[in-house]
């Protein structure tokens, strides 16, 4: 198989492009950077834009699959530059799909879209979109989730993944912010500290991807109806209690502990206080807390993986004890390299 990979050279993205020249497909990445690493896996890198409409056309040509993997992830910014990205970029890669007669798109999305600020406990697909968002980062992936749906049909073949919290060895994001916190002592407990939360293995995600794109065929359980691109929830079907797996992440690390216990409703106020500050000031980054982040954190968001087994074989390989084990083990690894 001939696949492209937007964002081959981030997290997930890498994980994707390894597999795929593990089992002897030709990948061609295309990314914002270099990557020598990757093109030493026999990769072929091609650096461009995702809202260069012709970058991306150029780099599809002749793809049997392309795998849209590429956005901009973050709990706060400015909506016009997570549009760009997120659903510019991937109405482009879909435009481009289109011109070459590329058969198979397969989109990585997120359970974000359908995070509505209330408890999600073992949801499945059918769960709608809510009717407002609180962070551009949802919203515009639930946009581009559905503009791929729609153009699902015989010619272009469409699947969304939507794999949640994915963490291991690479994590560039999710659990190294959360461990920057955690040093300066200002990472807060929100809630009471019983919400359940799925966590992703990176590898487990990259092979969902991988079993997706394999049984995305016409007249296979993963072909929906036309107009209708399937969507499927990713995790290791094993929500862990969110509070106490943090707490025993950071003593293992031997990092502090949060101190401060904070109510959801207190949580969202200061979240609030928060973005209207940065907003007012125009301060860079990202606020300390936002509303969206506070009920991410209070609130349980698990869900249903059983379509994922039944369509397209997608088990964990790994329990959650042996992802944490194998996180630990590299973020010990890294700490031990930076001191020489």
């Amino acid at each position: 198989m001939k696949a492209l990979v937007t964002g081959g050279g981030g997290f997930l993205g890498r994980y994707i492009v390894e597999q795929l020249a593990g089992r002897g497909d030709e990948v061609t990445v295309f990314s914002r950077g270099a990557y020598p690493e990757l093109a030493e896996l026999g990769a072929r890198v091609v650096r461009g834009d995702l809202q260069d409409a012709d970058a991306v056309k150029s780099a599809c040509a002749g793809m049997d699959a392309v795998f849209h993997v590429a956005a901009k992830a973050g709990v706060w910014g400015a909506w016009d530059d997570f549009y760009g990205v997120n659903v510019v970029g991937t109405q482009n890669v879909i435009a481009a799909c289109q011109a070459h007669g590329v058969p198979k798109l397969i989109n990585t999305s997120s359970p974000s879209v359908i995070f509505d600020g209330k408890p999600q406990e073992g949801v499945d697909e059918a769960y709608p979109y809510p009717a407002e968002y609180e962070s551009p980062y949802p919203h515009t992936k639930a946009i581009a989730e559905q503009v791929v749906a729609a153009v699902h049909g015989p010619n272009l073949l469409t699947v969304s993944l939507r794999p949640h919290l994915i963490i291991g060895p690479r994590d560039n994001h999710l659990v190294p912010g959360l461990l920057a916190r955690a040093k300066t002592g200002l990472l807060p407990q929100v809630g009471d500290g019983t919400n359940k939360v799925d966590l992703t293995d990176v590898e487990d995600a990259a092979r969902a991807h991988l079993l997706a794109a394999d049984a995305l065929a016409p007249g296979s359980p993963v072909d929906g109806p036309a107009g209708r691109g399937r969507v499927y929830f990713i995790s290791q079907g094993e929500p862990v209690t969110l509070w106490p797996w943090v707490r025993g992440l950071l003593r293992e690390l031997g990092l502090p502990e949060p101190r401060v216990r904070l109510s959801l409703a207190a949580a969202r106020a200061m979240g609030a206080a928060l973005e209207k500050a940065h907003r007012a000031l125009h301060r860079p980054g990202e606020p300390r807390l936002t509303r969206f982040l506070a009920s991410e954190l209070a609130q349980s968001h698990y869900y249903d993986i059983s379509a994922a087994r039944r369509d397209f074989g997608y088990a964990p390989q790994a329990t959650m004890a042996e992802v944490k084990a194998k996180l630990v083990a590299w973020i010990k690894k890294q700490d031990a390299d930076k001191r020489g």
